[in-house]
């Protein structure tokens, strides 16, 4: 049985497209403009990406569910679900352990709080006020903790929460007993993918709110932070977008080859997600389109259901970069000395706390504070320096999280097989997405592409 489709509309998808990519660029600018221009009502205006981005909130928790259901639920059997998600993490491990250790060399070889000579009596302990909760809930439960915290205690406070690792331990148990379920089953995988459908609607709608998002939010970071007052950061910052974009250009892009695919072209595929998700720092916005095209692109819409929204969580590549790389910017910048044991063990930590923090408010500094507590001669007043350069910081890693994800799903794919290295050219070579197969269609279930030439994902540019 295969979920029925509402009919594309006449309006040209590439066309609208590249509307709403222009718009995106057009708020940006704008926003800049007024944040310098006029910085007291600039400021106000980060209502719209704060609206923005609670909308997409809205849809993102029953959306995972939809997805990661659909993807288990039409896989062949649970041992191929299994053999993904264990490929999935081995993955997932490798790139965060190099990413980690980039990071820890770029701040070893570049030093960039050597010089800075901190004196801890001059930093506001109270803007970390709103962060040692959360870092002290990530310490105290440890390994055993983070494994608890996996279980919700109630689908629906999952859902409440908009726990996305809650949620997506509850759809991997429903998606496979509903696996093993047989054609007992079949009218609730038949309700999922209609749901799926109107989802995915729902989020082409939101979408279209993505220029005043972007808008308000870039506005309102403008007016409110200054290049001047941050000059001596920006070497720390500086530092490490390089450091993210040599590990996309070298790590990711070396994985995208071998993959058979370019980066460049891969890149200005997700063009308008890559845009949206700097304006905002938050890739949660893109999550629904980027599986969207993943799948167009020729990935197969199971592996794309389980391995996207697990990287989420457990991939997060720009975030080990930033926690190496902070970490020993502030014992240089506090004049604290690291012996190996110490930074063996602050690594060992960061592997551990990254999993799982996203979605937890200031995420970055709350990791890296609750990394940093298993080495108590680093003073965590010294927080404080980069939590001021967190937002420009924040860009780059949410950027970069979200290219390591979308490696991350086309590399398992590939590995399991799953992946049209062909196809994938010819989409990239024509910025658009060519019509599924059926093949990529999940059997029975209609995949993740109920509609493939409607404009409703961001940047499909369905012909």
């Amino acid at each position: 049985m295969t979920s029925s489709a509402p009919a594309a509309p006449t309006l040209s998808a590439r066309g609208s497209g590249h509307r709403l990519f222009v718009a995106v660029v057009a708020a940006t600018v704008l926003g800049a403009v007024l944040g310098v221009a006029a910085p007291g009502w600039a400021a106000g205006l980060r209502v719209l990406g704060d609206a923005f981005l609670h909308l997409i909130s809205m849809v993102v928790g029953p959306l995972v569910f939809c997805v990661v259901v659909q993807g288990i639920a039409g896989a062949e059997s649970l041992r191929a679900v299994g053999r993904i998600g264990l490929k999935a993490l081995l993955y997932f491990e490798g790139m965060t352990t190099l990413a980690l250790l980039m990071g820890v060399g770029g701040a070893w070889l570049f030093t960039p709080g050597r010089h800075m000579g901190v004196r801890m009596d001059t930093l506001d302990a109270s803007a970390l006020a709103a962060y040692a909760g959360h870092a002290d809930a990530m310490r105290q439960g440890g390994v055993a903790g983070f494994l608890l915290n996996l279980i919700p205690a109630s689908p629906v406070a999952a859902f409440a929460r908009n726990d996305v690792l809650e949620i997506l331990f509850f759809s991997i148990l429903f998606g496979a007993c509903l696996l093993m379920s047989g054609d007992a089953g079949q009218p609730v995988r038949a309700l999922v993918a209609s749901v799926n459908a109107v989802l995915f609607r729902m989020m082409g709608v939101v979408t279209w709110f993505a220029p005043l998002g972007v808008l308000g939010a870039v506005a309102y970071t403008t007016a409110r932070y200054g290049l001047g007052s941050l000059g001596q950061l920006m070497s720390f910052v500086l530092l490490y977008v390089l450091i993210v974009a040599a590990f996309v250009a070298v790590c990711l892009g070396g994985v995208l080859r071998a993959c058979g695919v370019g980066l460049l072209p891969f890149l200005a595929y997700f063009r308008e997600e890559l845009i949206i998700t700097s304006a905002t720092t938050s890739s949660d916005a893109v999550m629904p389109q980027v599986m969207r095209k993943l799948t167009a692109l020729g990935v197969r819409a199971d592996v794309v259901g389980l391995v996207m929204p697990a990287g989420y969580s457990f991939n997060l590549d720009a975030l080990s970069i930033y926690l190496g790389l902070a970490t020993l910017f502030l014992a240089q910048a506090t004049g604290t000395p690291l012996s190996p044991g110490q930074l063996a063990l602050i690594l060992g930590m960061a592997l551990v706390t990254s999993k799982g923090a996203h979605g937890v408010p200031g995420f970055g500094i709350v990791v890296l504070a609750a990394t940093l507590a298993v080495v108590p001669s680093i003073p965590p007043i010294g927080l404080v320096l980069v939590l001021s350069v967190d937002w420009f910081v924040g860009i780059a890693r949410a950027v970069g999280n979200l290219v390591g994800n979308c490696v991350a799903t086309v590399a398992v794919a590939a590995w399991e097989g799953q992946f049209d290295a062909g196809r994938a050219r010819r989409v990239l070579g024509a910025r658009q997405a060519l019509p599924l197969e059926p093949r990529q269609r999940l059997a029975g279930q209609g995949g993740l592409c109920p509609n493939p030439a409607g404009p409703e994902a961001l940047g499909s540019e369905h012909e």
